[in-house]
């Protein structure tokens, strides 16, 4: 099952929402083609540091992070990609590289590609390398609160 907080978060709210489990994967591209998931459709949580705040930057699994394009839209001095001892403590109950997309459950900021917001459905590691949850675009935007903003761009 998701992490407990992700789990307890969903069903307070009432969430419609699927799990879906597969064998172990570690990167965005094998876990979209184990489940069967659209690339634009799953979701990978970034860490990044903006003016050395941690925040979470979610996008489409077949993009990459425009780290000066995010800088720039947000108006941050910098931003760079955060490393694994920088937020590991900071999800205790997640295994590093599957935390979901909700940094509101961590206390982090969260920035979503516009990519992402124009589907109806957005999948994501459930705090795991073995499970997803599937569910509606506009129940997560309402509970997780991201701002929308253009950061994501193809890989070379």
């Amino acid at each position: 099952m998701p992490v407990r907080k992700l789990r307890e978060l969903l069903d307070e709210e009432s969430v419609k929402y699927v799990v879906i489990s597969h064998s172990p994967a570690y990167t965005a591209q094998e876990i979209a083609a184990l489940a069967h998931v659209p690339g634009r459709e799953l979701a990978k949580t970034v860490m990044v540091k903006e003016d050395e705040e941690l925040r979470m930057a979610v996008l489409p699994a077949s993009f990459q992070v425009d780290l000066q394009r995010l800088q720039q839209n947000v108006r941050a001095g910098t931003v760079e990609l955060a490393d694994e001892v920088d937020f590991r403590e900071r999800f205790p109950d997640c295994e590093v590289g599957a935390m979901p997309p909700f940094g509101n459950l961590y206390g982090l900021r969260v920035y979503v590609d516009r990519k992402l917001a124009e589907d109806d459905e957005i999948a994501f590691n459930a705090g795991n390398h073995k499970e997803l949850v599937r569910m509606a675009y506009k129940d997560f935007q309402r509970l997780a609160k991201p701002d929308v903003v253009d950061f994501a761009r193809r890989p070379n």
